[in-house]
């Protein structure tokens, strides 16, 4: 291959470091609060993903599409002794052997590939689950995923650092994670989408970084490699494949010559396919589908009723409605609670509107951003059009789920970042900005947790009664306190960040950071 560019490093202060992973560890803490606050199985498809890890830990193989069956003790657990108290709920094991065997419920999840299961039942069996309380072992699958997911504010913070040269920007984009209650319910709950959101910002991160000028091999490779351990996850990851291709297109562009970017492309490509390709070849040569639907019973095929037909009118209506909501904000295994129908669409028209209006100026950024654009492009292409395949064979408006946007968070949040920069005229506007930005992530985080907390404890009356303070006490996995102490903590880290975020100094994008000269990495 030929002479490789090595990227130009920023230097990064010790008070930045220490700001990030305060963010990061406050991320973190948060996640797992919600995964305390949300009783079990009450995220979106979380009975089927905890009956699958369970099946996997108890040694059963994984079946075709549509012919699993949900353990009649996963259906005990949520049907009848998640209504008793936390303390007289059976363990793993005494609930399996009180009502063995499997119900008529199909399992939808042995349509994806089996990886985050695999995971799951490890810590199962490292926990030793059947001497858990079932609810208990909920929760260790629960804080799984929120291992998965605490790199996230880390992965933005560089991304948008690397983009914009910006301290303030990059702590802005973390502490933006907390914009996003939804985000907050999935990454804390029992899902497949934990490792994907990560790996998705991996991906990012690295794109970002080429783009920007790291040629190397080893940034190559590792794309390489985080582009086939998400694919290796789910299906949702499949839209970084083409993402991928145009980043090593693009990047190195005047720079490196068109065979070589070519060349570069394939190999990252060519690592990703040895890694997370047998699984979707698999389903080729078994299925003849990419991904067969193992939700096709509980949707069969059928025609509108006579007279009727498709309307495009209702299929965006719902769309759109369903997405806003359950991007920003719609706890809960039917989506029955929300921050609001209100506020979830004006935060998805302001964060459109500035990113379309700014986000693609000309600029020394513009290049990168196009080309992160493309991972969310492709998300939403591809959903729009399951969906509307959906609709048209089966009447109903399916796969609108804004939880699917999840594996390019990183890349929204720095398109965004590099949109909103672009806003204020002056030093002090953009430190406004910057700290009403922060600020307002927070409250809406905060507002969130409220919400749920208010709907499955206090009767919707309010995030903190005396009376839910009881059902706590006696239906939650751990005493209050717990939670009391991990919000504390959570608060004074986020009050600290929000503070030294006011205080960077403003300055020109390009002095921001100090950078180390250009070097050149000789060919092999």
């Amino acid at each position: 291959m030929p002479a490789e560019p090595v990227a130009d490093h920023p230097r990064i202060a010790t008070w930045e470091r220490v700001t990030v992973a305060a963010v990061t560890l406050a991320f973190t803490l948060w996640l797992v609060v919600w995964a305390l606050v949300v009783p079990p199985f009450q995220a979106p498809d979380e009975r089927a993903h905890v009956d699958a890890t369970v099946q996997v830990a108890l040694g059963h193989p994984w079946a075709a599409p549509g012919d699993l069956r949900i353990l009649n003790a996963v259906m005990a657990a949520q049907q009848r002794e998640a209504l008793q108290p936390a303390a007289t709920r059976s363990t793993v094991t005494q609930l399996l052997q009180d009502v063995p065997g499997t119900s008529a419920t199909v399992d939808q999840m042995t349509q994806h590939p089996p990886t985050a299961y695999l995971v799951g039942a490890a810590a199962l069996r490292l926990a030793h689950y059947g001497d858990l309380r079932w609810d208990r072992a909920v929760l260790v699958l629960r804080l799984v995923d929120v291992a998965w997911v605490a790199a996230l504010p880390l992965l933005v913070w560089a991304s948008v650092r690397r983009l914009t040269r910006s301290p303030r920007a990059a702590l802005v984009g973390a502490v933006a994670l907390f914009a996003t209650p939804q985000l907050a319910s999935i990454a804390s709950s029992v899902s497949n989408d934990a490792p994907v959101m990560l790996f998705g910002g991996v991906v990012a991160w690295l794109a970002t970084r080429l783009l920007t000028g790291d040629l190397r091999r080893r940034t190559l490779l590792g794309l390489g490699v985080a582009l086939g351990v998400l694919i290796w996850c789910k299906g949702t990851g499949l839209p970084a494949i083409p993402f991928v291709a145009v980043v090593g297109l693009v990047a190195g562009a005047g720079r490196l010559p068109m065979t070589a970017r070519v060349l570069r492309t394939l190999v990252a490509l060519g690592v990703a396919a040895l890694i997370g390709a047998w699984w979707w070849l698999h389903n080729l040569v078994a299925y003849h589908h990419l991904q067969p639907n193992g939700y096709e019973q509980y949707r069969p095929p059928m025609p509108f009723p006579p007279g009727q037909g498709p309307s495009l009118l209702h299929f965006l209506n719902v769309s759109w409605g369903t997405i806003t909501r359950t991007f920003w904000g719609s706890a809960g295994g039917g989506a029955q609670v929300s921050i609001g129908g209100v506020l979830t669409a004006v935060l998805t028209v302001v964060a459109l509107g500035v990113v379309l209006v700014w986000g693609f100026r000309r600029g020394p950024e513009r290049r990168a951003v196009v080309c992160l654009a493309v991972f969310p492009a492709l998300l939403i292409a591809g959903q729009t059009w399951t969906s509307a395949t959906s609709y048209l064979s089966t009447t109903f408006v399916a796969a609108t789920q804004g939880r699917y946007y999840f594996p390019a968070i990183v890349c929204l949040i720095a398109i965004s970042a590099v949109a909103w920069r672009r806003i204020p005229r002056t030093p002090g506007g953009r430190r406004s900005l910057a700290t009403t930005i922060a600020v307002g992530s927070v409250v809406i985080g905060g507002y969130g947790l409220g919400v749920v907390s208010a709907w499955f404890w206090n009767g919707a009356r309010g995030p903190v009664t005396a009376e839910g303070l009881a059902r706590f006490a006696t239906g939650g996995p751990v005493p209050v306190w717990v939670v009391g102490a991990l919000l504390s903590v959570v608060a004074v880290v986020l009050v600290a960040a929000v503070v030294r975020i006011g205080r960077i100094p403003s300055g020109r994008p390009e002095a921001e950071t100090s950078r180390e000269p250009v070097r050149v990495e000789p060919g092999s």
